[in-house]
């Protein structure tokens, strides 16, 4: 295999096997029950959106002419049959692990019921929440009526049959939309003998379709689940006397009657019923079409309900307060001080809302600069910046109306901030704005002094709680100076400042990075140490993957802690035989992107919004921000420490794609890294 052209990883089948990482969660004995449920959740939504976007490009690839393909590994016809293979495959351990939960459930004195297994006090209280909740809600179509275009993305429906016993012939079929949207997935049922019961809210209809078409004079009702999954691209009005926000609106709401690409169905269904869904919906042998089991839409998993027993679920691991910040001191002053990290989800994202607050009330604050990617439901980021504008701030935030199924969100925030005075900018044409920027102006004895917090991720509270990212706070003017210099891109967009310590996308960011890259090959030629320790969620962009071939070959010790997406094959002998990666799912999503040069021994960390993806390097402003501060260098340091040591969630990536958990030699004590970094965070951190 070491052969002159490196060997790269289809992208896809890489994408499905850390989708698979994450199903490998529900059947770790180490996870609580009820988190198992919510991970086959999280597999089900990764999948649904796997679909909407990257299938549904690839579909679009089939008819383009192969000299256009964006990726040369990237053959579609090939790629899409693959991806239906491995899906129908891990469909069936799915539904395999679904059972095992379900006993599982069982043993813990809870117990799901579908419409057979009622009781008649339980079929009462069941009729009844049908009736108060259920029916207003539910609008069937008879499937002779329906157009395949009203079906909605990422909704349930059920396929029913209608008969009259007293005459087979006499039959029809009806779709219902189940109306998860509107309420939840599971019933709880009154609590008999110590014993729970639950319903799932498809069940419910089952139990109640005589409510529904008795009517009509039908008395033998059977129900089966289907879904469809619709490409979810955008495809983008060009018309130039519409605004982008308008252009935005519009594409959304198209969405919904995107070209169908995976329709799942309960393998039950009558081959009937089957052939005219297909028939409507103008599927063909090629598309993909998934016998599944009796319940779909598992992305409502996520939302599993606990019934009281706190072992199923994860201990409370709360967001501690960051030593360096109390309610008592100006956040301002202490970024003066020194520069201070914070690191979620194991410290408070609070402290960036409270930093907005401060500047808010400041009466020395003149300006207030961010960017916003994906914005929470109930923004507390967003209200704090209305609050500064009505407190006379100039505040102007970048709000990415293209991040993508946040677009509705960030929508309804852009006009909300619009109507409040605050200065929104929407779109940069060709560019998505994903870095994580903060920028606060502050007058102090007649100058200007910058403050700036510098993040891997969203700033968002809700993801805050689950996401592990990094947030930088300082004031060190180098640093600042620049970030108002990426703040300038906004405004003169032909403009390009010339960085010397931001790494900025699309400017320079792949190239500086291979300088570095270089650096290390130039070192371990002259037998200098040379080591490179990458943390982020995708590594994709073949031409980062060449250089790191190249750097493995010279003898460059090179560590991956790659959550998702690794293009690159490790411990290839000549080729990448210097290469270590590994992938750590957990309860927390590993999201920060975080990259350590050795540097002949005078280490050179950087923390970074970008994946080293083609998108990230080429169509993104992205920022890279090196870490000056020696004491956080430590900190960041001690935590990689940790990961690469993980011998309890940490799986090996290479060529087999087999996600073999990192091997525990006999006696070693089980770490698990992301249980060490909040105890690091209890214990040893002095901020």
């Amino acid at each position: 295999m070491a052969n002159s052209k490196p060997v790269i990883l289809n992208r896809e089948i890489s994408w499905l096997n850390f989708n698979a990482r994450v199903l490998q969660e529900a059947t770790d004995p180490d996870t609580p029950l009820i988190e198992k449920i919510r991970f086959l959740g999280i597999y089900s939504n990764n999948l649904d959106e796997f679909f909407r976007i990257r299938v549904a490009t690839l579909s679009r690839m089939k008819g383009m002419n192969k000299k256009l393909y964006h990726d040369a590994y990237i053959n579609p016809r090939k790629t899409l049959k693959e991806i239906t293979r491995f899906d129908r495959e891990k469909q069936k351990e799915f539904q395999k692990v679904f059972r095992l939960l379900i006993k599982e459930l069982a043993d813990n004195q809870i117990f799901i019921l579908n419409e057979a297994d009622l009781s008649p006090s339980q079929g009462e209280f069941v009729k009844k929440y049908f009736q108060d909740h259920v029916r207003p809600r539910l609008f069937p179509i008879i499937l002779n009526n329906l157009k395949g275009s009203f079906l909605k993305d990422h909704s349930l429906y059920m396929a029913v049959v209608l008969k009259v016993k007293r005459n087979p012939a006499l039959e029809k079929f009806a779709l219902i939309e189940v109306p998860v949207g509107l309420l939840s997935r599971f019933l709880i049922l009154p609590k008999e003998d110590s014993k729970q019961y639950f319903m799932i809210l498809d069940d419910v209809i089952r139990y109640c379709l005589e409510d529904i078409f008795a009517v009509f004079g039908f008395d033998y009702f059977k129900a089966y689940a289907v879904k469809f999954t619709r490409d979810a691209e955008l495809d983008m009005d060009n018309d130039v006397s519409k605004s982008f926000l308008e252009i935005m609106s519009e594409s959304i709401k198209q969405r919904d009657a995107g070209t169908t690409v995976r329709f799942t169905y309960d393998r039950n269904i009558p081959v009937r019923l089957l052939e005219q869904l297909l028939e409507k919906l103008q599927y063909t042998k090629s598309d993909t079409i998934i016998a599944s089991g009796r319940y779909h839409n598992f992305r409502d998993f996520m939302s599993f309900p606990n019934f009281g027993n706190p072992q199923l679920e994860y201990k409370p691991m709360p967001p501690l307060s960051h030593p360096s910040f109390s309610n008592k001191e100006s956040i301002m002053a202490n970024m003066k001080e020194r520069d201070i990290m914070v690191h979620y989800p194991f410290q408070s994202f609070q402290h960036i809302i409270d930093l907005l607050r401060e500047a808010s009330l400041d009466p020395e604050v003149r300006t207030i600069k961010m960017t916003l990617y994906r914005v929470a439901t109930s923004s507390s980021i967003v209200n704090a910046l209305i609050n500064a504008a009505r407190n006379g701030k100039e505040v102007t935030v970048f709000l990415e109306l293209q991040a993508r199924f946040n677009e509705e969100a960030n929508i309804y925030w852009s006009e909300k901030m619009q109507q409040e005075g605050v200065r929104v900018i929407q779109s940069i044409p060709g560019f998505k704005v994903h870095a994580k920027l903060l920028l606060i102006r502050r007058k102090e004895a007649e100058k200007n002094v910058y403050y700036a917090a510098i993040g891997t991720g969203n700033f968002n509270e809700t993801t805050a709680r689950i996401y592990g990212d990094l947030t930088l706070f300082t004031s060190n003017k180098s640093i600042t100076s620049e970030v108002n210099s990426v703040f300038h891109l906004f405004d003169s967009k032909y403009s390009v400042p010339k960085f010397k310590h931001l790494l900025v996308a699309p400017f320079s960011m792949r190239n500086q990075f291979i300088r570095l890259i270089n650096n290390e090959i130039q070192n371990a030629k002259k037998g200098k140490d040379a080591w490179i320790i990458l943390k982020m969620n995708s590594l994709v962009d073949e031409k980062s993957v060449r250089k790191l071939y190249e750097a493995s070959k010279a003898g460059v010790k090179i560590q991956l802690i790659i959550r998702g997406i690794c293009v690159l094959l490790p411990g290839i002998p000549k080729l990448s035989e210097n290469i270590n990666a590994i992938s750590i799912v957990d309860r927390f999503l590993e999201h920060a992107r975080v990259f350590v040069f050795c540097n002949n021994n005078a280490p050179l960390f950087y923390i970074s919004s970008a994946d080293w993806m083609v998108r990230n390097f080429d169509y993104r402003i992205e920022t890279a921000c090196p870490i000056y501060d020696v004491n956080i260098q430590k900190e960041i340091l001690a935590i990689l420490e940790m990961q690469m040591k993980d011998n309890s969630k940490a799986r090996l990536l290479g060529e087999q794609n087999t996600n073999e958990y990192l091997p525990r030699p006999a006696g070693a004590v089980k770490y698990q890294s992301q249980l060490e970094t909040y105890s690091y965070f209890l214990t040893n951190c002095k901020g």
